[in-house]
Parts: structure tokens; C-alpha cells; sequence
């Protein structure tokens, strides 16, 4: 699932994307008719795994994969994305990074409205585990 359209600029520690995918009916997220706001930290989450691979040096052999594992200090300015007429401005900027893990402070706005906003933390390459006998997930 590609919810972006573009890139609009980038540099070492931030990304611009725009997206329209948020008026479409078959959005994947949309859920009862609607594209709720807290769906804008997927399109976030994808600006950053954008901006990683932007940032991966040119002989690497592949992206390295992400996983979400924190979302903080989120507020939702609007209830939805859905009923915005505008194109979003999904921008993302590194707070810290290390061999494993960041940190991105991110905002998403439409015709200079403020939509979302918040922190992602990911760890990236992490190695998924599964439930032993007995335990649960």
C-alpha cells in the first residue's frame, strides 16, 4: 500500500511527500465510509520509511525494514482526512537516529491547516518473534 504521491523536497534530516490518496473511496484505510485522522500516522510512518531509503547509501543491498513501536505526543486536529479537499503535506523530521532505531517529529497539514501531528519511533531490521507454546501474544 503507496499512499504518496511525491516527494516534494528532502535533505539529511527532513522530508516533504504530498498525497491526495486521502479523498479516494477505495483507500485502504478508510473504515465505515471514513478516513479517520489517526489513519494520517500510516501516511507519517510511510514518509519516514521513504526518507530512510532516500538516505541509504547507493551500494546498499536493500531497505532496511521498520517497525513502529512508539507514538507519542500525537494530536488530531480534525476528526478526518477524508472530507479535506486539499492535497496533504506529509513532513517528517529526524529527531535522532542511531544503527537501529529512530526517532521523527511529524505534521501533516492541507492549504496550510495543520491536520495531525506528533512522534514515531521505529526500530529498524528488528527481528519479529513468535509465541512459544503456551504463551500468549
Amino acid at each position: 500500500m503507496c499512499l504518496l504521491e511525491s516527494v516534494e523536497a528532502w535533505d539529511q534530516q527532513c522530508i516533504q511527500c504530498r498525497a491526495s490518496s486521502h479523498r479516494a473511496a477505495d483507500n485502504p484505510l478508510r473504515a465505515h465510509g471514513r478516513l479517520g485522522a489517526a489513519c494520517g500516522i500510516e501516511y507519517a510512518a510511510q514518509a519516514m520509511a521513504v526518507h530512510g531509503a532516500l538516505l541509504a547509501p547507493a551500494d546498499s543491498t536493500g531497505a532496511r525494514a521498520g517497525v513502529l513501536v512508539s507514538v507519542r505526543g500525537t494530536q488530531l486536529h480534525v476528526p478526518r482526512l477524508d472530507d479535506i479537499a486539499a492535497d496533504l503535506l506529509v513532513e517528517a523530521t529526524c529527531i535522532t537516529r542511531s544503527e537501529n532505531n529512530v526517532l521523527y517529529q511529524f505534521s501533516i497539514s492541507a492549504a496550510g491547516r495543520l491536520l495531525l501531528e506528533g512522534r514515531i519511533a521505529a526500530v529498524l531490521n528488528a527481528t519479529p518473534t513468535t509465541p512459544t507454546s503456551g504463551e500468549t501474544a
